[in-house]
């Protein structure tokens, strides 16, 4: 696994630019432990899921950016989000396809793609090829792995390799 990813990112006018090079961001369970809720770190750090329907950012209908809880990278935009009916924040198609990783994920006795936070591996939730046009895409997604930061306060996602 590389030490370096190249994402987008935000500068410091809430633009979002790129893809820069950035570092990769390794940490051990007791520092997200830290740095997280019990809920954060057992959905984004152990690949937990919140139960449906209950996930703060579910209902939230404010323009902006959704954001990983783990390391701030932008993920989702709120135009990007639609109601799934599914219980879960879904969104067509993430903010820039470099800020998401996907895997394989075997472990309910199924295949499913695990979407993961590229800059920090932080476990998003899973994509599925149900959702709405342009791209058919559903990343289903755990309010816990999220932060949102409304349009007008995209400034603060500014990322110190932003040109």
């Amino acid at each position: 696994m590389s030490a370096i990813v190249s994402v987008k990112v935000f500068n410091a006018q809430g633009q979002l630019v790129g893809p820069v090079d950035v570092p990769r961001i390794v940490k051990t369970d007791a520092e997200w432990q830290a740095l997280l809720t019990p809920e954060q770190f057992e959905v984004a750090r152990a690949q937990g899921t919140e139960r449906p329907f209950c996930g703060t950012l579910l209902d939230n209908k404010s323009h902006g950016v959704y954001a990983c809880v783990c390391c701030g990278l932008p993920l989702f935009a709120s135009n990007a989000k639609f109601d799934s009916g599914t219980g879960w924040p879904s969104f067509f198609q993430p903010v820039a396809d470099e800020n998401v990783a996907t895997r394989p994920d075997r472990s309910h006795g199924v295949l499913r793609v695990e979407v993961l936070c590229a800059r920090c591996d932080g476990h998003l939730g899973h994509v599925f090829p149900d959702g709405p046009p342009p791209t058919y895409r559903r990343h289903c997604v755990n309010s816990e792995s999220l932060t949102f930061v409304d349009v007008e306060d995209l400034k603060s996602l500014a990322d110190p390799a932003a040109p």
